[in-house]
């Protein structure tokens, strides 16, 4: 065996094994660089839920989109949960963001501002397959299925635009006499880019 050709491989392998526990430090050091190269991008499709009480849109933080003003007077806000392949937290418990929408008649736009950046999209017409059902307490629920299309997206979300979301909702139209009179949503959305 040629000398040369055996210091010359054990120096390959002693800078390689020099990096590699460089990189193991930093992990240890640096654990929020670290954490960052984690997921940071949506797959081509993920879940989220729509849950709680609406509530009217006063103040609507600029989300970067032309197609929604959310300081019109006809957005109700609620708030965002991870289902399945969203950018930020995993726990179910916690929100990851805001859906805004218009829910009067004549409304048929809504936004989703989550980590990553934001969406906004349009209701299908006529692409709603859905039922009233009462609730036994004077109020009554909003049962079925929408189709939406996304009109435009913000940060990691912009290759989602002219993509899809299937909505399963289920929307209590609470009874008026029960202190809120509100709408309390509870909707898993399936975004597509498709």
């Amino acid at each position: 065996m040629d000398l040369a050709s055996f210091t010359d491989q054990a120096k390959v392998n002693r800078k390689t094994a020099i990096g590699g526990g460089l990189v193991g430090l930093a992990a240890l050091a640096f654990p929020g660089h670290v954490r960052a190269q984690t997921k940071t991008q949506p797959d081509d499709s993920f879940v989220v839920l729509l849950k709680g009480l609406y509530q009217p849109v006063t103040h609507g933080p600029n989300l970067g989109l032309s197609t929604v003003d959310l300081n019109d007077g006809s957005y109700s806000t609620t708030r965002i949960y991870p289902v399945q392949g969203t950018p930020g937290s995993k726990k179910p418990t916690k929100p990851v963001g805001d859906f805004y929408v218009q829910l009067a008649d004549d409304g048929d736009l809504c936004a989703y501002h989550i980590p990553g950046g934001s969406f906004s999209m349009r209701f299908t017409p006529g692409g709603g397959d859905f039922v009233f059902v009462d609730d036994g307490q004077g109020g009554r629920f909003l049962e079925g299925t929408f189709e939406l299309t996304i009109l435009e997206g913000t940060g990691i979300y912009k290759p989602f635009v002219g993509g899809h979301n299937h909505m399963v909702d289920k929307l209590h139209f609470l009874a008026p006499g029960d202190g809120s009179g509100g709408v309390d949503e509870y909707c898993f959305c399936f975004i597509s880019r498709q």
